[in-house]
């Protein structure tokens, strides 16, 4: 999702962080997923105060739909004047969660985005360039099956309007799998555009090696395991996080809330998933999502032990508690003051 609002700060950090690593992909996206998921902490603490606040007011609010059952008008009003006394937002627990969203859909673009994101290549010509591509794999497909089975296994593109920038980053670094895509003809269309943006990527020299894995290869899943290649460790990776912070989320929930539903078929399906789409998409995307799951599980791990419903219900029970000792002290002082006055 293209947000130039969130986009361009968020672009400007990754360039920054890649700077700092070697212009190394790798290092700038775990770095910079690291980062965000920092900042993103309040939010998230924010979204599980207020889903505690409706935790906290789950009876009153049981009392009223018993007391107006079908008067939605007026159940509406009193649920309103409720959330006003009570001091909750009713809107608390999604704004946060929506922005959230929203960033972590920007960044997954960011990541999509090298070309023009970090090494600065104008949009215009990545989107003319990419629309080539599009239209002569389109063509192959239907005309050469031999070659369009070749692309397809080395860049994982297929059909209109495919813009994955990891993949078009393969193609510009390598001439033979240019050639074999674009024919004299058609290469003439795009040349000053994908001149253009070889030239950002010549002064820019992002790497996206990690430890020799080409992050913009597709790892093109065979059950021939005698084919074995490095990039399928990738989406392995990716697979093998998510289970690990699923599990991990899983033990957590149960030990502050043994009631919670059974999650181990979630925790499973999303890893299956992500393996499955791992195999069909460039490794850039699929080292991020490792990052996104080590990283994000683990903070999110901390954040339920220290402020997860039960530890926050607990202490908002705490200071209702409190202040009802405190009104009875207050009570009982004032009745041992008025008694002697009485006698």
């Amino acid at each position: 999702m293209d947000i130039p609002f969130i986009n361009k700060p968020l672009s400007l950090l990754l360039q920054l962080f890649a700077g700092w690593f070697g212009n190394s992909f790798a290092a700038a996206v775990a770095v910079f997923t690291l980062i965000i998921n920092l900042i993103l902490i309040p939010l998230t603490i924010k979204s599980q105060k207020s889903s505690v606040q409706q935790m906290r007011i789950k009876p009153k609010l049981d009392e009223l739909k018993k007391k107006y059952g079908n008067d939605r008008q007026k159940m509406a009003q009193a649920q309103q004047k409720l959330y006003q006394d009570e001091g909750v937002s009713m809107s608390g627990g999604c704004l946060p969660m929506i922005f959230r969203l929203l960033i972590m859909m920007s960044i997954y673009f960011l990541i999509l985005s090298p070309l023009t994101y970090m090494s600065g290549a104008d949009k215009s010509d990545v989107d003319k360039l990419s629309a080539a591509i599009s239209e002569r794999v389109e063509y192959l497909e239907k005309n050469d099956k031999t070659t369009y089975n070749e692309i397809k296994d080395e860049v994982s593109w297929s059909g209109k309007g495919k813009n994955n920038q990891l993949a078009i980053t393969k193609i510009i670094r390598n001439p033979e799998l240019k050639d074999k895509i674009f024919d004299e003809a058609s290469f003439k269309k795009v040349k000053q555009s994908y001149d253009r943006i070889v030239e950002k990527d010549n002064v820019k020299k992002i790497n996206y090696d990690l430890f020799s894995i080409d992050l913009t290869e597709t790892p093109s899943f065979s059950f021939d395991f005698s084919n074995f290649k490095p990039i399928w460790l990738i989406p392995i990776g990716a697979f093998l996080a998510q289970i690990l912070t699923s599990f991990l989320s899983m033990l957590i929930q149960k030990k502050s809330n043994p009631d919670a539903p059974n999650m181990a078929v979630m925790m499973f399906t999303m890893p299956l998933i992500t393996l499955w789409i791992g195999f069909v998409v460039p490794g850039g995307v699929g080292f991020y999502w490792i990052c996104s799951s080590l990283i994000g599980g683990v903070l999110q791990s901390v954040i339920q032990v220290v402020y997860g419903p039960n530890v926050l219900l607990a202490r908002e029970r705490a200071k209702e508690l409190s202040k009802q000792l405190d009104f009875e002290q207050k009570q009982i002082e004032k009745f041992n003051r008025q008694e002697p006055a009485e006698n």
